[in-house]
Parts: C-alpha cells; structure tokens; sequence
C-alpha cells in the first residue's frame, strides 16, 4: 500500500496546537498524579495526539504534516524572555553561594554528557543519542531539548530521531526530578539531624517565591511594550547569529543562544540607564506561552515508531542519570553548600532542574519548606541559575562537548 500524506496549513495546525494544549488541561485535571508531578500541558496531550497519529498511520498508511511556519519563532520567543527576565542587580543577593552553586550546576552538566555519550558508545548507537539523553533534556527540559533537537535534525549531525528522543528523555526526567527531591531533602535532614527553621516560620519575611505578592496589572500598552522587547531580541538574534556563522563557521552556537544573551543585553542596558523596566510577570507570561505552543507542535509531530530501536539504549542513560542526580545532590551539592537545612533544600531543587526543569525545582523546595520551614536563601540562588544561567552554561557545555564528538 502507498503511504499517503495530508498535509495541514497554518491555520489547521495553530488549531491543532491550542487543542493538544487543552486537551492536557483537561486531563491533567482529572488526574491527580498528572498534577502531583508537575507534568506540562503539552506533553500529556502531545502524547495523546501522538499516539493517534500513529494509529492512523499504522491502520491507514496515512501521514500527516503540519505547517512547522510558527516551531523556531515560537522556540527563540522563549529563550528571548528568558534573557529578559536576568537582572544583574538581583545577581548580588546570591553573594558567594550563587557563584558556588554555578560551579557545582557546571560540575553536573559535564558530568550527564559523559555518563550520555560514554553509554551510546558501549552500547553502539549514536552519540547523539547520548547528549540527548545528557544535559540537553536532562538539566534543560523540553525547552532546551527540543530547541537541540532542531539543529540535530540538519546536516552534519542528520539525526532523524532528535525530537522522538528528547521528548522521550526530558518527560523521564520532569517525573525523576519530581520524584527525587523531596525525598533527598528529608534523607540529607534526618541523616545529619540538621538544625530546621520549623514550619511555623514559613510566614516570617517572605521572599520571592515563597509567598505570592502583589501583582502588577497586564494592560494593553504594557502588553505591546513586551511584545516590543521580544521582537527587538528576536530581530538582533537572528542578524548575529547568522553573521556569526558567516564570519566564524566552526563555532556552531543555535540562534537561541544568541537570542538569550540579547535579552540579557537589553533588559539590563534599558535598566542601567533608566529608559524603561521591564514587567518580568508579563514577558514569563509570553515566554511560558511560547514554550506550551512550541512544545504542543513538538509532541504531536513525533514519530513514535522511530524510539523503538532506542529503547534499551535510553532506558540504561536515563536510569544512570536518575542515580548520578540523587548521588551528586547528596554528596556534592548537599556538601559544598554548607552541609545544613539550606544545603538541603538546595539539593532538593538542584534534583528539580537537574533531571526536569526549574518549575520542578520550586515545586521540590516548597513541598520540603511547607514541611520542614522556610529557606529565603534557596528560594533566592535557585530560581536565578534554573531560569537563566543554567541555559547559557549548558549551552556552551553542549557546543563543548559536540567538538569532541566525530562527524
């Protein structure tokens, strides 16, 4: 039988991609581990649709194609807030222990590419394989995964599998990174009976995270002005990057990273000099919102057929990379980080964005503060490495790490 394509416009596929959004809503609402987890919109109901694409491909020899005119705009939009959301004035609060715990995420970040790459390569399948299953979803999330998966799919790498196995690995590691951190936190306290803030603290000086504040209103006009702001980086981004690749060929760093860092560049230069703030709740919100959109087009457009060769392969990776996390939390970041309740909930959050994403980490740090009392440092130095720095150190890591591989 010849396979068949139908083939979706702009139109059909924005509708498919708001759908597959609504449909994890819908579901995840009534599924409480779904929630418990923290698991994302779109991969509850980019799996659903997946799985239908590949039932009607398999029971009518049909294949669908959606227009992809919205994937990379809507994946540079995120990175772009994220840049736009790093205040270097905040970045003086962490003192010491921020630039400690930057070491310690850089230490981790080699450390799941070797582990990634060294069991490909016992294993004979590609290294690419490895790195996916590496820091690229591991301490980057879908986000960071999908956005690499992009570039893995174009020559020289040619990897037709990219997408399949990295939504494949960063869903495994949002669950782990759920899974793990609560109960490392309690093991780290118990085991070395350390001294708590005790839960009826939880209220004394809130920061940050810990408490909601009072919110700024999102209005038209602030709306266009953030708008403004993305678009600028996103325009600038795509200019650099592709004079970058002119001038410099060899260096092959993905157009989001240039994107992130003139984020970084305009929000602190509009700063500096008093021309404008920028309404961090309202770029989060676009990011987040191009991040859902973006991850929606990524899981229902996967090829499940392709992961079944993988297999064995990423459950060995991903199983290592599960044990290294909860062992590198309590010896390393546990350790290095003062050995007490704060060093606790660190690793708690550490094995948060360390194996899922920084949502996870929050999620980890505030289940153990509700129970044990509150930690003002951890809800300070985490929420500022898992939201910027962690992607601009494992971008370079990853850039690093490909040198060494052949192709």
């Amino acid at each position: 039988m010849v396979l068949s394509k139908v083939k979706f416009d702009f139109y059909f596929t924005l509708v498919c991609m708001v759908g597959v959004l609504l449909l994890g809503r819908w579901i995840i609402a009534r599924i409480r581990i779904l929630q418990d987890y923290n698991i994302p919109e779109p991969v509850v109901g980019g799996i659903i649709a997946a799985i239908g694409i590949l039932i009607v491909y398999k029971s009518f020899n049909l294949e669908f194609k959606f227009d992809s005119s919205l994937k990379d705009p809507l994946m540079l939009a995120f990175f772009t807030s994220i840049g736009l959301s790093a205040d270097f004035a905040s970045l003086k609060k962490g003192g010491k222990l921020l630039v400690l715990f930057l070491i310690i995420v850089l230490g981790l970040l080699i450390l799941q590419n070797l582990i990634g790459v060294g069991v490909a390569s016992i294993m004979g399948v590609s290294p690419l394989v490895g790195m996916l299953g590496g820091s690229i979803t591991m301490s980057g999330g879908h986000g960071t995964g999908g956005a690499w998966a992009s570039e893995f799919i174009k020559a020289p790498y040619s990897f037709s599998a990219a997408t399949e196995v990295a939504m494949a690995c960063a869903t495994f590691g949002l669950v782990m990174g759920g899974l793990l951190g609560g109960p490392v936190a309690r093991f780290l306290i118990k085991k070395h009976q350390l001294k708590i803030p005790g839960a009826e603290h939880n209220n004394d000086d809130p920061h940050g995270f810990e408490t909601p504040t009072k919110e700024r209103l999102i209005t038209p006009i602030s709306f266009v002005e953030s708008l403004a702001l993305i678009a600028i980086a996103l325009l600038v981004g795509n200019l650099v990057s592709g004079y970058m690749r002119e001038i410099f060929p060899s260096f092959n760093l993905p157009t989001f990273v240039y994107c992130l860092f003139v984020g970084v560049i305009l929000r602190n230069v509009l700063s500096a000099f008093n021309i404008h703030q920028v309404f961090d709740r309202e770029v989060s919100v676009l990011g987040n919102v191009s991040l859902s959109l973006f991850l929606a087009f990524a899981m229902m457009t996967v090829n499940l057929w392709e992961l079944v060769a993988l297999a064995l392969p990423l459950v060995v990776i991903l199983s290592l990379q599960a044990i290294t996390m909860v062992l590198y939390a309590s010896f390393v970041t546990f350790r290095f980080c003062g050995k007490d309740y704060d060093a606790a909930v660190l690793a708690a959050g550490h094995c948060g964005f360390g194996l899922g994403a920084t949502p996870t980490a929050m999620l980890n740090m505030q289940t153990v503060t509700r129970h044990y009392g509150p930690s003002h440092t951890a809800f300070l130095v985490v929420p500022l490495v898992g939201a910027f720095f962690i992607d601009l150190i494992n971008a370079l890591v990853i850039q690093g790490t490909l040198w060494f591989l052949p192709f």
